[in-house]
């Protein structure tokens, strides 16, 4: 079992204890405060919530857990040293020579440190080649970027060995190739950070406008592709070199208060066109905008699942869509419900396809379960009625598989009623492209106290929508398949 001592258990130390320990890790923790375990225990409780749900495949078991006070007991045989005590050198220098002088000489010891240049941690150090700066980003436990900084001291087989475990804890270790004041991202951070400043000081925007224009726009887009190949892809099938020519001239414009930029020649377009090839030139700029749109939609429809940033916006359009259709409508605004009801009406987006564009089979369960939610929606089981207790449980479901569906086709689904009385709801449901069958869910539903968790009686109102839809219903044939179970001969 490999052991990692973390030295300093505040957010970005706790961040670090969580990630070496979800991954399997036994962790130590040196801290002088005497409620140092219970500040890291709310950390831990919210990583073992969220980064297993970052893979689909479970973690190993946790390791051990232990907290110190005697820096000695603390690194002795240990393989890992994470530094994350405040950002003060002396304060830095102190502890980095504590635990060298009790800890293992080829044990990698990585700084935390936002700003520090390894050279400036390594002075007076008993052994220098030891120590590099590993900069997280918060919160440690689910975002994958470490700043790897070696200076020409550092052992750079340590540095490899820092970069392979790292790489083992889910992390993308980016090496720093020359030691720098705060590193790379930290410094593009500063210049935006210093420009938004301005901005609010100058009254040209509040820090809502600054954050809305960020998470709406451009920062989504970031997050997938970066800035320059951001930028590539702005400049058309002619790439990188295009849109230099368009936009470089911008840099001698009063856009921003940080003017302090490099001289716009012929030789940094070269390099930055051929850095920008080198990057990204084995995709056409149809497949990387293409790929662009898949990676965009899959963001946005996380934030829509969360209502939160873009997502609540696209939930705000959604309902809009929504209103005045029958995919808002309650049962007391349909006057003719002899028919199936229209309860999903979509595009297949492509998330829910595989290699192939078809959709998967767990995304026909969602359609069904989304037909599902909206016909309780419909008789009034809907999300104020839930919160005062009581809510339908699905049961029993069978899915029937007849033709494929594909990325982008508008898919519908249709839901019979083929029984509904007292505690017990029993829906069918067609999905169709146009005329055509793509699948049927059946689907056995049982109203339950969400108190007791037991089956109890719907409400009177739940009870006279659902009578109405069910007594139309009786009059239907049985649809086809209604019934079967897998493998029953026609």
């Amino acid at each position: 079992m490999t052991t990692a001592t973390i030295i300093g258990g505040g957010v970005i130390g706790g961040g670090w204890a969580a990630r070496f320990l979800l991954n399997g890790w036994n962790v130590r923790v040196f801290d002088p405060d005497p409620e140092a375990d219970a500040k890291l225990a709310p950390v831990l409780a919210q990583a073992r919530r969220a980064l297993p749900s970052l893979t689909d495949v479970a973690l190993p078991p946790e390791g051990v857990l232990t907290f110190h006070n005697d820096m000695a007991e603390a690194v002795s045989g240990v393989d890992w040293i994470q530094e994350s005590v405040p950002e003060r050198l002396e304060i830095k220098h102190a502890v980095l020579a504590s635990v060298q002088a009790h800890c293992p000489p080829d044990a990698i010891i990585g700084s935390s440190t936002s700003g520090f240049k390894p050279s400036e941690l390594q002075q007076g150090a008993a052994r220098p080649g030891q120590i590099m700066v590993c900069h997280p980003f918060n919160p440690v436990y689910l975002m994958p970027l470490i700043e790897v900084v070696p200076s020409p001291q550092t052992d750079l087989a340590l540095v490899e060995k820092a970069e392979g475990i790292l790489r083992t804890l889910g992390h993308f270790p980016l090496r720093v190739r020359k030691e720098i004041d705060a590193h790379i991202a930290d410094r593009f951070l500063e210049a935006v950070w210093r420009e938004a400043l301005w901005l609010v000081k100058d009254g040209v925007a509040t820090t809502e406008e600054i954050d809305e224009a960020i998470r709406m726009g451009f920062g989504i887009r970031w997050a997938q592709m970066g800035l320059f190949d951001t930028y590539r892809t702005a400049g058309g099938e002619a790439g990188m070199r295009h849109f230099m020519a368009q936009f470089g001239p911008a840099l001698k414009w009063p856009w921003t208060k940080l003017m302090d930029v490099p001289e716009f020649t012929d030789e940094l377009v070269d390099l930055i066109a051929g850095q920008s090839d080198a990057q990204s030139g084995h995709m056409s700029i149809s497949q990387m905008l293409a790929a662009r749109d898949d990676n965009l939609v899959g963001m946005m429809r996380a934030l829509k699942a969360n209502n939160w940033g873009a997502g609540a916006v696209m939930n705000a359009h959604e309902a809009a869509l929504r209103e005045g259709t029958v995919l808002g409508a309650h049962a007391d605004d349909l006057e003719d419900v002899s028919a199936p009801i229209l309860t999903v009406r979509r595009a297949v987006p492509l998330d829910w396809t595989d290699y192939n564009g078809h959709m998967n089979e767990a995304r026909y369960l969602q359609a069904f379960g989304d037909a599902t939610d909206r016909f309780m929606a419909l008789i009034g089981c809907d999300a104020e009625y839930i919160a005062t207790g009581g809510s339908y449980f699905t049961a029993e479901t069978h899915i029937r598989h007849v033709d494929e569906a594909l990325a982008g086709a508008t898919i519908e689904v249709r839901t019979q009623v083929l029984a509904g009385a007292g505690k017990k709801l029993h829906l069918f449901h067609e999905m169709f492209e146009g005329d055509r069958l793509l699948a049927t869910g059946e689907h056995f539903l049982l109203h339950v106290s969400l108190e007791t968790r037991r089956p109890s009686e719907p409400s009177l109102a739940i009870v006279v929508a659902l009578d109405r839809i069910a007594a139309a219903h009786a009059d239907l044939s049985t649809p086809e398949g209604a019934g079967r179970a897998v493998g029953q001969r026609p």
